[in-house]
């Protein structure tokens, strides 16, 4: 690393994160010096009165008959207790910033005649305390490594996120990129992308994803603290808070994620449930009546349940208060809050929800609030009180960084562990500690291969981490080194997800964007990629890093039979943008899978593995891998072979050896191996004609799953041999000679069009 100074460790990284996005827009470069400011005098909650003033409704919003009975359906749930009055703002004042947040949301949604008003409409106050009161942050650097992370699951609220970082003074979002919401090239897309804007954690949108996120985020928190915490210096120490709908909380995956955060004790995770019991379709009584709290309870979360959550900011308040207190389980604070408030003709309805008001509701709903301003106005007085942001957040990441410099001067070692978790500057060398075969290796099946990969990784990178979905001993996926991380031993790296497929990709992608150092990989069988698909597509978008890892890859596990062998997933991965699909063929090329993986941090990777034992192969290695697709066998000469065989996985093998018959019969045979179609296609023109000259028209694909695609290589004389069925219940080697993976079929093929 260039410097020891704890200082460059904010820097850096808000450096290392000045890049091209998908729209090609740039980050905000670094600050050349962290400014010195008074430190502020609080350490977590500000506090203002919450008696409603003459810019809020004048009259409270209608109860429905609906919500009436939902709360009688809950007579045991415990309204929050008043809360300790703190340092005070004017009431006004709150009421002003909190309209403003509703009005900037309203105005943005009129102008792009697109959008989600309903939410930031009644979740402007939660919003407002959360960010002028509660959340620790940087303005100026998004990146600060111990700032607290908010995550806005019910993404379509997005207006929400983006008025509150504009207040806060981040540079990602000036008031031309309010009025350029849901527009080409914006940095206020239409759902909150991390990509795009910097101060949003993580991508959201799909319902549920963004909860099971946090989940990931608030692991994270827990294992850094519990690895390099000490008792005389806390310097990993943060919240993650999140909102969620009742679209969220009906998505099964937001289940199986707030069921390992009540299981793992994620203490410092607090989930605001947006309790408005509207949804698309109307009133969520039509589809929606359990008893939520409950089941949160069932799950191991403490709960709270503010009832006016449109004006009683002290019931918030009270109720973070005691959810921070609460140390050993996550806290879901719900928050029943009228859907549109202030919209006199649209509240309380699913028409304020996924459309704009319309000019005539918008005048109807200014005059209603008292707002006299024009669009996209900030009143004077409330910009002026969120100016102190900036200086806030500076002074606060200028603390932890002196901090960081104690700590370093007492805790090398640790210090340079946690450095390279919060850069993401990966160890020198690290990468020589793969394993590497020879022919005269034994056989082995990749799966258990990856093994060996894993745990050499887990010795040389610090953030390395990860689990399977109740499949570790047959992924072949535990780190040997180290215990399960659980509730009481956070520092350990094996993370045990239970069979929670999807659950555990949306952690996972939480998991690596906490910090850019930190590796997490995942596992299950490859079919079971379909019960996680959403999660994983995400990670593409989101460009995080995840790595998949999924074995019993093909027909090859055998008589478990079609419902476990995967047949199309290879083409539909193949299929989606910005995620690297490799199947490799033997030690080395699994081992140059992960060195792939570990590198690529902005694009995911999925590694197919074999349950089958296979050979090390003469000729694959690991910088052949990064290449995509690499000559691994060759008597030709010129760059002119008769015939090309080109395999992948466990048909590389099958390959050779019909390279072998066909050789005996005086042919010249090349025989690629194609581990990745993506990093082919990302080589040079010159390279690619070096292994695929196009003057070679005779070309035979073997890959033990769907031909789909497979004539974009192999071109319109070549063969594709596959299967585009579903597979059968029978031992491996009936399978393959049943549906004609064969070095016969290869041989047939390549004399049909020779």
């Amino acid at each position: 690393m260039a410097s020891s100074s704890s200082l460059t460790v904010s820097q850096s990284l808000l450096s290392r994160t000045t890049t091209t996005t998908h729209h090609g827009s740039t980050l905000a470069p670094p600050p050349t010096s962290v400014p010195t400011f008074s430190l502020p005098t609080f350490s977590g909650l500000k506090s203002s009165t919450s008696t409603p003033s003459s810019f809020l409704l004048s009259r409270a919003a209608t109860t429905s008959s609906s919500r009436l009975r939902l709360s009688s359906r809950h007579p045991s749930v415990r309204a929050s207790a008043a809360v300790e009055t703190l340092d005070k703002t004017e009431t006004a004042l709150v009421d002003k910033s909190i309209n403003t947040i509703r009005f900037l949301a309203i105005d943005a949604v009129e102008k792009a005649n697109s959008g989600h008003p309903g939410l930031p409409m009644g979740c402007a106050p939660i919003g407002h305390i959360l960010y002028d009161e509660v959340i620790r942050y940087n303005p100026k650097n998004p990146y600060w490594f111990n700032r607290d992370r908010f995550v806005l699951s019910a993404g379509h609220g997005c207006m929400l996120q983006y008025a509150l970082l504009h207040l806060a003074g981040y540079d990602s979002v000036k008031e031309e990129d309010l009025k350029s919401f849901r527009q080409w090239g914006s940095k206020t897309p239409g759902h909150p992308e991390n990509f795009e804007t910097p101060g949003v954690e993580v991508t959201t949108g799909p319902l549920g994803q963004g909860i099971a996120n946090a989940v990931g985020l608030a692991l994270v928190e827990k294992h850094l603290a519990a690895r390099f915490n000490k008792p005389d210096n806390e310097i990993v120490d943060h919240y993650t808070y999140a909102i969620l709908g009742d679209g969220c909380q009906m998505e099964g995956i937001s289940n199986e994620a707030c069921s390992l955060a009540g299981h793992w004790g994620l203490g410092k995770l607090i989930a605001f449930y947006d309790d408005n019991h509207i949804s698309i379709d109307g009133d969520t009584a039509i589809a929606f009546t359990e008893n939520v709290e409950t089941r949160f309870e069932g799950l191991g979360w403490h709960v709270i349940w503010v009832k006016n959550g449109n004006t009683g900011y002290d019931e918030i308040r009270a109720a973070i208060k005691e959810a921070k207190a609460v140390k050993d389980k996550p806290t879901l604070i719900k928050l029943t809050t009228t859907i549109g408030y202030g919209s006199p003709n649209k509240a309380n309805s699913y028409s304020v929800h996924g459309s704009a008001l319309g000019a005539k509701e918008v005048d109807a709903t200014r005059k209603n609030l008292g707002w006299p301003f024009e669009p996209f106005h900030v009143p004077e007085d409330v910009k002026k009180h969120w100016s102190r942001h900036v200086p806030e957040g500076s002074a606060l990441e200028a603390e932890w960084n002196a901090k960081f410099a104690e700590y370093e001067k007492k805790y090398k070692d640790e210090a340079a562990e946690l450095k390279s978790i919060i850069t993401g500057e990966l160890p020198a060398g690290w990468e020589k500690a793969l394993p590497t075969y020879t022919p005269e290796s034994p056989a082995d099946a990749t799966r258990n291969l990856s093994q060996q990969c894993l745990n050499a990784l887990a010795k040389v990178l610090p953030g390395f981490l990860g689990g399977s979905a109740d499949l570790a001993s047959s992924n072949m996926t535990l780190l040997k080194m180290f215990g399960d991380f659980q509730k009481n031993t956070p520092e350990e790296r094996n993370l045990r997800f239970g069979v929670r497929e999807h659950g555990m990709g949306a952690i996972c992608n939480g998991i690596v964007l906490h910090s850019p150092g930190i590796i997490p990989y995942c596992a299950t069988f490859f079919v079971f990629t379909d019960y996680m698909r959403g999660a994983i597509r995400l990670s593409a978008l989101s460009e995080a890093g995840v790595i998949y890892v999924m074995t019993h890859d093909s027909i090859g596990l055998g008589e478990d039979g079609p419902t476990h062998q995967p047949i199309e997933h290879l083409a539909s991965f193949r299929a989606m943008p910005n995620i690297l699909m490799l199947r490799p063929a033997d030690g080395n090329e699994t081992a140059g899978a992960y060195k792939v993986a570990v590198l690529n941090r902005k694009r995911p990777s999925i590694l197919a593995l074999s349950r089958q034992k296979l050979p090390q192969l003469q000729g694959t290695s690991i910088d052949g891998v990064e290449k995509g697709g690499y000559i691994v066998s060759d008597n030709s000469s010129g760059n002119k072979p008769d015939i090309i065989l080109i395999g992948t996985g466990s048909e590389l093998e099958i390959a050779y050896k019909a390279a072998d018959e066909l050789r005996k019969e005086g042919k010249a045979v090349r025989v690629v191996s194609f581990v990745s179609w993506e990093l082919f296609d990302e080589q040079s023109d010159a390279y690619k004609e070096s292994v695929l000259p196009k003057a070679v028209s005779v070309r035979v694909s073997i890959e033990a799953g769907s031909t789909f695609g497979w004539e974009k290589i192999v071109g319109s004389k070549g063969k594709s041999i596959g299967i585009d069925r579903f597979g059968a219940s029978a031992p491996a080697g009936k399978i393959y000679k049943e549906f004609g993976i064969t070095a016969e079929a290869v041989v047939a093929a390549a004399k049909s069009i020779s």
